[in-house]
Formats: structure tokens, sequence, C-alpha cells
């Protein structure tokens, strides 16, 4: 479902993801309406405008945050004008999953998209791009500073929402080698093998937090 105030936008992603194969079943234009709709579709993925009626500022994210508080891990993909990185943290906070944070440029690479909105359906990640490099820029110092240059560049490309390969390729190594990176990094995190909280998130929240 769909929660977005300007109405040509919202029609504009209703169609796009009938195009792709998604079945929309609801296109409101508040945080009440989606939460209402929620409850009576009970849909598999929201995709959510940070600022929303009436006083456009967090409205979407704070009804989002409600979503998850009321359905554990519920999937969630904010779209925004514009990089606010405290809201990717808040959405992140609990380690389950299932959050996207993409700007509104990124809805044009229709291709892109639509694989962002099925990776948070699916209960991965997908941050853009562009709030990846000014999340990294902000972390020069921290307890993350343990992390190697590589590692720092794995974890960026996790927070994107990459898969193992999909670091392999970028990075152009060898996916045993994205792999041993992965495994450092959690290990350096403290982050040891559990069942309740999905560590590639957690990773990403303890960089998210400097």
């Amino acid at each position: 479902m769909i929660a977005e105030d300007l109405a040509l936008l919202r029609d504009g992603l209703e169609r796009l993801l009938r195009d792709s194969g998604f079945d929309v079943v609801a296109a409101v234009a508040d945080g009440d309406a989606l939460l209402a709709a929620v409850e009576e579709h009970r849909p598999d993925v929201a995709i959510v405008d940070v600022r929303l009626p009436p006083a456009f500022r967090d409205e979407g994210v704070r009804a989002a945050l409600e979503l998850r508080r009321r359905h554990a891990g519920f999937p969630v993909l904010i779209l925004s004008q514009y990089v606010e990185q405290t809201y990717a943290a808040e959405l992140l906070a609990d380690g389950t999953g299932g959050v996207g944070y993409l700007l509104k440029d990124r809805v044009s690479d229709v291709r892109e998209f639509v694989e962002a909105v099925r990776r948070v359906a699916s209960g991965g990640m997908a941050l853009d791009p562009e709030a990846v490099s000014q999340l990294v820029a902000g972390h020069e110092d921290g307890p993350l500073t343990q992390l190697s240059t590589r590692e720092r560049a794995v974890l960026a490309l996790m927070a994107e929402g990459r898969t193992n390969h999909g670091i392999a390729d970028e990075l152009e190594i060898t996916s045993s080698g994205v792999e041993k990176h992965v495994a450092s990094i959690f290990a350096k995190l403290g982050l040891p093998p559990a069942d309740s909280a999905h560590r590639r998130v957690l990773a990403v929240v303890a960089w998210l937090g400097g």
C-alpha cells in the first residue's frame, strides 16, 4: 500500500507498481488513513512519504514506526525528498529488517525502485546510496574505526541492501572474500549469531549510530 499526499505522485506510484506486478490494495494521503488501511488490508509492505498532513513534518515516519510497534517487523519503505538520517536510524533500531529509505528521485529508476520494494517486503534493507554516502562521511571517528577501509565499503553496500554476490560484483572481489569481510565486521562489532535479530541490520544500526 501507498501513503503519499501528492495525488500526482501517489497515482504515478500506484500505476508503476501495478505495471510491475504488484497488487496495490490501498493508496492514502495521511498517517491516520495509513494505519487504518493496514489494519483492514494487511499488506505485505507499505510505501510511505516522510512528510504527510496535517503538519508535513514527520507524520509519515511516525505512522511507520507505529505500524512496526503494532506489528513487529512490518515492512516499510520510506520515500523522502532529502536525506534525514535520524529517521533511517529510528526505523532500523529494532534490528528486525524490512526497512527501506529512498530519495524520491530514485523512483525514476523503475528497476531499482521495484527491486527495493521487493527486498524490503521480504525483510531486507534498502537505504538510498546518497544517504549511505552522507552517513559514511560522518563517521571519521567512534567505535567503527576498528573496521578496515574495505570492511567499511562492504558495510556501506550492506546498508544499501546488497547481497554478498552484489557486493562482490561492485567491489570486484570474490564472494568468499565478501563472506570473510562480513564475518570480520560482525566479530569486530560484537555481533554473535542470533535467531532474534538480523545481524546485517544490527551492523548497519551500529554504523548509523557512529
